[in-house]
């Protein structure tokens, strides 16, 4: 049988046909084993990214999670049956809240590989809202949701670098005076930088993660092999036994508990980045693992030492290596910041696509990442939202008050949203979908009823910023869509002006070049075309009518982003497509498309500028009115939205009365 392998030189030729067959069998072995060598490549180098973008918020909660669930505001006593309890219910949280809800069942609704709530609320929203529809309230849900986000944009950051750099405390008790002028100086340092962009650092992002992931895991490991016995937190029954022995307290506590799986959100809302897999492969792998060990460790630390409850994770860790903690876990809660902040920014652009924002000024930061963006306006407004925020509540166990209850009621809306996609997109049985539900909303509504009574306290500020963003939001989308009705009533069919233009006894003036006119719905003449032939009486040889039609999924393949018709007497009708995640580049696409042959020296563009005067015609409170015109005269112009050259671009303005 080694024959066939060891045949001598030659041999091949009298066995040409099984020579070919196996040189065909090796090349198709070593192809298949060089595919699957850069397929766990990438795999593996975009698990290590998904480390420092995904993992960075949920990774930093054992800064301060066990630390509040034993706070002095509970009055929890610190007996081995209660801290075993509360361990029980945060690796139970972790367990079903991360890993069923969000890696095995929610990650499954993607809109064409974007996730997050503005994504799932893309799937449920087929194009125009009817109030009183059933599909008009679950937007609404996800458009709340999506406003709270804002909200979970300027805490994150605050709670998060407040709770490392409060571990100067924990060092040198002198230094406390320092912490919340060196935490703001961070912030602010933060957030001046996000104008450059996350391209050059994003790469370490990863590798610092993973170096906080390893380095958390080895103090709680270190904590659990002095007190094994901590492992019997695994069992529910111990979360059982700590809800009937402390009856409503336990039930509060739980407000504290859902601090350790606040990052579910973010989970989702970047699967777009790296796909399910490397998310769900490191979030087991490593991140897991590396929370349990540590909140165990601090579990175990409190059982040795109950004194260590006003600060155990710091504690956990030998002097010498107090302050190469403060520093790696200041890194660690910065990048968390940072994949916080650029989720705001990639919110917002979402939303202006969408058309539930006005246009803002958009950076692009990166060459090749279409995600990383940033928004001057957002980012001023998150910077002093978050630096007020510290000046405010002065320490990361008064900030945590207000965390909790945006994010909690966000993942209520994330389950309902699901539900909905599943019943009516999927087509999943009513049964199935009822009990799923069920199951999930009972974690979602227990942690939304522990945090509900941090309202006072400061919760209230989360639901405050939700509630402006979601009026701000369906403001502009229903002052809009009637500001289309309005401009539909007085349109010029295309067709109809077409034909007038060649029945007319004086045909205008045909004068050399091409002119672009942008508008909204490309079946109508453009009232700056209507406008133009009227006060001058000309029109260029070339004319062409472009609208952006923005689709409800992310992004719209190359080859599908232009479509154009010839019309008569020089005219050409183009339709540019794009995803809401995308950014339009006008004269790139139309300068591309051969069949316009445009020459930049000879092309203009012009394009109307709508001037609203709010007369109580909109339907809409008579102060929403005022509102929808003061953020439509503010709204950025469309010349620098749509990327047209200022020196060749023309604005015609047009009085709307509503």
């Amino acid at each position: 049988m080694r024959a066939l392998s060891t045949l001598p030189a030659g041999a091949g030729e009298l066995f040409p046909w099984r020579s070919q067959q196996r040189r065909s069998s090796l090349r198709d072995e070593m192809g298949s084993r060089t595919a699957l060598n850069d397929s766990r490549k990438r795999l593996a180098a975009l698990s290590i990214a998904a480390l420092g973008v995904v993992f960075g918020d949920i990774g930093t909660s054992p800064l301060y999670a066990v630390r509040e669930a034993f706070g002095a505001h509970y009055g929890l006593a610190l007996t081995q049956a209660n801290v075993l309890g509360v361990l029980s219910l945060i690796f139970w949280s972790l367990v079903v809240v991360i890993s069923l809800k969000y890696l095995t069942l929610v990650m499954r609704a993607d809109n064409h590989g974007e996730g997050g709530i503005m994504a799932l609320t893309a799937l449920v929203m087929p194009g125009k809202l009817h109030r009183g529809h059933w599909r008009y309230f679950a937007v609404m849900l996800g458009l709340f949701g999506a406003s709270l986000l804002y909200g979970d944009g300027m805490i994150t950051p605050a709670i998060s670098v407040l709770s490392a750099v409060e571990g100067l405390e924990v060092a040198a008790p002198r230094l406390g005076p320092f912490v919340v002028p060196v935490t703001v100086g961070i912030l602010v340092a933060l957030f001046l930088l996000q104008s450059r962009g996350t391209q050059r650092v994003g790469g370490l992002f990863g590798p610092v993660t993973l170096v906080w992931f390893l380095s958390i895991a080895a103090l709680g490991l270190a904590q659990i092999v002095r007190n094994p016995h901590v492992l019997a937190a695994l069992n529910p029954c111990q979360a059982a036994r700590f809800f009937a022995a402390n009856g409503g307290t336990g039930f509060w506590v739980l407000g504290s508990v859902f601090l350790v799986v606040t990052g579910g959100e973010a989970l989702y809302a970047d699967m777009g980045h790296f796909g399910p897999l490397p998310i769900r492969v490191t979030w087991f792998l490593i991140v897991l693992p590396a929370l349990l060990a540590n909140y165990f460790g601090q579990g175990a630390l409190l059982l040795a030492n109950p004194a260590a409850v006003t600060n155990p994770f710091y504690l956990m860790a030998p002097a010498w290596a107090t302050y190469p903690l403060v520093a790696l876990a200041t890194a660690a809660t910065i990048i968390a910041s940072q994949a916080v902040i650029s989720g705001s920014f990639s919110l917002t652009r979402q939303a202006m696509r969408l058309g539930f924002l006005p246009r803002m000024r958009v950076v692009q930061t990166s060459s090749h990442e279409i995600g990383q963006v940033y928004i001057p306006t957002i980012n001023w407004i998150l910077m002093f939202a978050t630096v007020g925020l510290v000046l405010g509540f002065g320490s990361s166990s008064r900030l945590a008050a207000a965390y909790g209850v945006g994010v909690t009621t966000d993942m209520v809306f994330t389950t309902l949203l699901f539900a909905v996609v599943a019943w009516s997109l999927w087509k999943w049985p009513r049964w199935l979908v009822l009990l799923m539900s069920a199951g999930l909303l009972t974690a979602d509504l227990a942690f939304w009823g522990a945090t509900i009574v941090k309202i006072p306290e400061g919760g209230w500020f989360p639901l405050v910023v939700g509630a402006v963003m979601l009026l701000v939001m369906t403001t502009w989308y229903y002052g809009r869509t009637l500001l289309a009705d309005a401009l539909k009533k007085d349109a010029f069919p295309l067709t109809r002006f077409l034909r007038t233009l060649a029945a007319s006894k004086k045909p205008p003036l045909r004068v050399p070049g091409t002119a672009v006119y942008l508008t909204r719905n490309p079946d109508v003449a453009p009232p700056a075309l209507l406008a133009n032939l009227s006060y001058n009486h000309a029109l260029h040889e070339h004319v062409v009518i472009v609208s952006v039609a923005t689709e409800e999924i992310p992004r719209v393949a190359g080859h599908l982003r232009g479509e154009l018709r010839r019309l008569e007497l020089g005219f050409t009708r183009v339709v540019l497509h794009y995803g809401f995640m995308e950014h339009p580049d006008v004269p790139v696409e139309l300068y591309a498309m051969e069949e316009l042959e445009l020459d930049p020296e000879t092309t203009y563009f012009v394009l109307g500028r709508e001037v609203v005067l709010p007369e109580g015609r909109l339907g809409l409170p008579r102060w929403r009115e005022q509102l929808f015109a003061i953020m439509q005269r503010n709204a950025l112009p469309a010349t620098a939205f749509f990327e047209l050259p200022p020196e060749r671009t023309f604005e015609v303005g047009h009085l709307v009365r509503l």
